[in-house]
């Protein structure tokens, strides 16, 4: 077997387990996961992205609320995990999204804020993220974004606090 051929079953063999993984705990738990979107702004006016690294799309810094955390301290936390920036202020909720297939790992309630936010950026969570880059509104990246982060970023621009 050469190295392409074993590298390729070593990814079919770890997607097959995390399918495997997220059978059992949907049968376990029965719950759907808490998690988080950021949209982080600049000074200047620029909303942060990231370019995640197991799908290659552009997506909102966020991630799962912790055991014993609540939603700020979860937005402060993947917020520096993921672009090394700081938390300055929330300043609104965008919306809570909570339909089943918004994610395609897992059943998760995504809250979405808009957060002021200061620092350099610098990828601290390399397993995650392979790049962060800086957007004004009228150069957003065109190409359709990771999860329902694409309707997450346009619900902001409109304006609009979401439930769905």
């Amino acid at each position: 077997m050469n190295v392409l051929a074993f590298f390729a079953a070593a990814v079919q063999s770890t997607r097959s387990l995390w399918r495997i993984g997220q059978t059992v705990l949907g049968i376990i738990f029965r719950h759907p996961i808490t998690g988080t979107s950021i949209i982080p702004i600049l000074p200047d006016g620029r909303i942060v992205l990231i370019r995640r690294r197991d799908d290659g799309r552009w997506a909102l810094p966020g991630g799962m609320v912790d055991w014993g955390e609540d939603i700020p301290t979860t937005v402060h936390r993947e917020l520096h995990e993921e672009t090394g920036l700081n938390l300055v202020k929330i300043q609104r909720l965008v919306g809570v999204y909570s339909s089943p297939d918004r994610d395609p790992r897992i059943h998760s309630i995504c809250v979405v804020v808009e957060a002021e936010v200061d620092g350099t950026m610098e990828v601290q969570d390399t397993l995650e993220v392979m790049e962060i880059r800086a957007f004004s509104l009228n150069a957003l990246p065109p190409e359709p974004m990771s999860h329902d982060h694409s309707r997450q970023l346009q619900d902001y621009l409109n304006g609009l606090t979401t439930l769905a």
